[in-house]
């Protein structure tokens, strides 16, 4: 999980990151924001790959 909190804030930014995964609802995740999905249990490299083909994550940072 730590991993996956210091992509995202690298990605995003740390301020965005949370607000990102809070509001930001995906189909790819279900219906559910990213936040959601790792409350439903999603794997965190799973959630990760989500959000790195829904926002186009370049390569090199996924």
């Amino acid at each position: 999980m730590t991993v996956f909190w210091q992509r995202m804030a690298e990605h995003f930014g740390p301020g965005y990151a949370d607000t990102f995964a809070r509001d930001h609802v995906m189909s790819e995740l279900g219906g559910r924001t990213v936040h959601q999905a790792l409350a439903a249990g999603w794997d965190a490299k799973d959630v990760w790959q989500v959000v790195c083909a829904v926002m186009e994550v370049p390569p090199e940072k996924r």
